[in-house]
């Protein structure tokens, strides 16, 4: 696989990279679906990732691009944002990001992601890497154990951040994402007025409850295609 960005992408100096990508409670690909809103990004990069099924949604008369990147002007933020699992491609994904990052002389790299809560009034927001996130309200992350795209960034890389919202569920969490945003707006300031923030990602979480239903409804009748032919 390979993460490509445009010839006319204008990226500035020492970006700061947030990456999001599913897991528990889609939490990561939530919160950079509401980011990308947001700060008015602009698409500027492409996941070329010939190892999945070929797969897009169409949203309000639009292809959505399952796999981007995209580049706030303003706030010299790069965000990853995927709404497909790289499950068993976690190494592959976190060697482009890692070299992406190196190309931009980005300033950090912040991983956004859901952790397994115990009860649904778990609420927690966890830190690593950050003393600042700490001081912000974040509980500093001293036990535990990390999987997919965000440890192999850890195992590779120094300078990687993260921020992990506990979630009770599959499902994905809306308030979980929220409260994430809520630590990175005062850690980054990026001026998120907080009274509709839940709101807006309650409604991205519709929005990604019904493509991954879509997607879902979609490799279901690839299967029978494939079936047909052979029969």
């Amino acid at each position: 696989m390979k993460i490509t960005l445009k010839k006319n992408a204008k990226i500035k100096k020492k970006p700061v990279i947030i990456e999001g990508f599913p897991g528990f409670g889609l939490v990561g690909t939530i919160a950079t679906e509401f980011l990308i809103d947001h700060l008015k990004t602009r698409l500027v990069g492409e996941f070329d990732f010939p190892e999945l099924p070929a797969t897009t949604a169409i949203h309000d008369g639009k292809v959505i691009k399952p796999m981007a990147v995209h580049y706030s002007d303003e706030y010299n933020i790069l965000l990853f944002h995927t709404i497909l699992s790289v499950k068993g491609h976690e190494w592959e994904v976190a060697d482009e990001v890692a070299r992406i990052a190196k190309e931009v002389g980005a300033k950090e790299i912040i991983s956004l992601e859901g952790v397994n809560a115990l009860t649904a009034s778990d609420t927690k927001v966890y830190s690593y890497g950050s003393k600042k996130l700490e001081e912000l309200g974040a509980d500093g992350m001293k036990e535990s154990v990390i999987v997919g795209v965000t440890a192999a960034l850890l195992l590779k890389l120094d300078n990687v951040i993260c921020l992990f919202a506990q979630t009770a569920g599959g499902l994905p969490d809306s308030k979980a994402a929220a409260s994430i945003i809520d630590l990175l707006d005062q850690y980054l300031k990026l001026g998120v007025d907080p009274k509709p923030l839940l709101k807006q990602a309650t409604e991205f979480e519709q929005k990604l409850k019904g493509i991954l239903e879509q997607t879902k409804e979609a490799t279901t009748d690839a299967d029978k295609k494939n079936l047909s032919y052979l029969g």
